[in-house]
C-alpha cells in the first residue's frame, strides 16, 4: 500500500501543471503517466500559441519542459494506466495497472479526451503530417492552402469557419445530404465563398508523399449514382467529437450526456468531496493547451485547501 497526500492521474498539461502546484505546495504529489505521456497535445505537429515559446515549440519539448520543472519541485512519476479506483472510502483508492495500490487525501483527475477518427488507416499514416484534430491549434500551418473538415455539426462549422480566415479553400466532407449545425452556423458556412460543403460523401483514404496531398472520396455510398472523386487538400481536420476519459470514474463522479466530468461551477471540485477535475476531461468547450494548464494550477490549490481542512 502507497500513502500520498496527492495524487494526479494524466500527464498532459492539466496534469503536469497540476503537479507543479501542487509539489510547490510541499503535497509530495505522484502523477500516473498514463497511456500517452504528455496527452493527446503530442498528436500536433507544432504549438504556435502557448505562452513563453515565441518561436513555437515541439509538442514533445514543452511536455518535457513541464515534467521535468515538476520533477524539479519533489513530483514523483509513476509509468502506468489505472486500472481501477474506489472513491467511496477515505482516503480514496487508486490502483495502477491491477496491481499496485495508492491511498490518497485527493485525487486530481486529468485524463483529457480522445479526438473522434473515422478509423482509416490513412489516418494513422499521416496523423501529424496534415491530419489534425484542432484547427485553432493547426490552422496556422495551413495558411493560403486548401483544406478539408470532416464533420456536419457546428464544431465541424466552427472550424470550417475558422480555417476559411486563414486557407485559399476549404471543404467540407459531410455523409449527410444536410448539416446538422444550428441554423445560424449553417447560414455562416453556406455563405462562406471559401467553403465548399460535399454533401453525401465519405472519405475512403488520404493519399501524398510522406504527407497529406489528397483525398478519395466516394459519393452517395451504395446508392445506383455512386461516384467517387478526388480532391487536392494540403490538411484534413476531424471534427467529429471528442471522447472524454472518463469511464473509470462513471460509477462514482457525475458526468454530461457525453461523458464530461461535471464540476462546480469554475472551481475544479466534483460531487465527491478531494475528487477534483482539471483540462479536457471536464472541458467540453475550448480544448486548448493553456486553459488545460490553468485548470491543473486551480485544482492544485483546491487539492492543497481540501488536505489542509482534512
Amino acid at each position: 500500500m502507497n500513502r500520498v497526500k496527492c495524487l494526479i492521474i494524466g500527464s498532459g498539461p492539466a496534469g503536469y501543471t497540476a503537479a507543479i502546484y501542487a509539489s510547490r505546495a510541499n503535497l509530495a504529489p505522484v502523477l500516473i503517466e498514463g497511456p500517452q505521456l504528455g496527452g493527446q497535445l503530442t498528436t500536433t505537429t507544432e504549438v504556435e500559441n502557448f505562452p513563453g515559446y515565441p518561436d513555437g515549440v515541439e509538442p514533445f519539448t514543452m511536455m518535457d519542459d513541464m515534467r521535468r520543472q515538476a520533477e524539479r519541485f519533489g513530483t514523483q512519476f509513476v509509468s502506468g494506466i489505472v486500472t481501477k479506483v474506489d472513491f467511496s472510502v477515505s482516503p480514496k483508492k487508486v490502483i495502477v495497472e491491477d496491481e499496485i495500490e495508492y491511498e490518497a487525501d485527493a485525487v486530481i483527475i486529468a485524463t483529457g479526451a480522445s479526438a473522434k477518427y473515422l478509423g482509416l488507416e490513412s489516418e494513422r499514416t499521416y496523423r501529424g503530417r496534415g491530419v489534425s484534430a484542432c484547427a485553432t491549434c493547426d490552422g496556422f500551418f495551413y495558411r493560403k492552402k486548401t483544406v478539408a473538415v470532416v464533420g456536419g455539426g457546428d464544431t465541424a462549422c466552427e472550424e470550417a469557419n475558422y480555417l476559411a480566415g486563414l486557407c485559399e479553400k476549404v471543404y467540407m466532407i459531410v455523409r449527410k445530404p444536410f448539416l446538422r449545425a444550428s441554423d445560424i452556423m449553417q447560414q455562416r458556412v453556406l455563405n462562406n465563398p471559401k467553403i465548399e460543403v460535399l454533401f453525401e460523401h465519405n472519405t475512403l483514404q488520404l493519399t501524398g508523399e510522406g504527407k497529406v496531398q489528397g483525398a478519395d472520396l466516394i459519393y452517395r455510398k451504395g446508392e445506383p449514382d455512386e461516384e467517387q472523386r478526388h480532391i487536392a487538400i494540403d490538411g484534413f481536420f476531424l471534427a467529429i467529437g471528442h471522447h472524454p476519459n472518463t469511464e473509470l470514474f462513471k460509477d462514482y463522479l457525475k458526468r454530461d450526456a457525453e461523458g464530461y466530468i461535471i464540476v462546480d461551477g469554475d472551481s475544479p471540485r466534483t460531487n465527491i468531496p478531494g475528487i477534483f477535475a482539471a483540462g479536457d476531461c471536464a472541458d467540453p468547450h475550448y480544448r486548448q493547451a493553456v486553459v488545460a494548464a490553468g485548470s491543473g494550477a486551480k485544482a492544485a490549490i483546491e487539492a492543497d485547501k481540501y488536505i489542509k481542512s482534512l
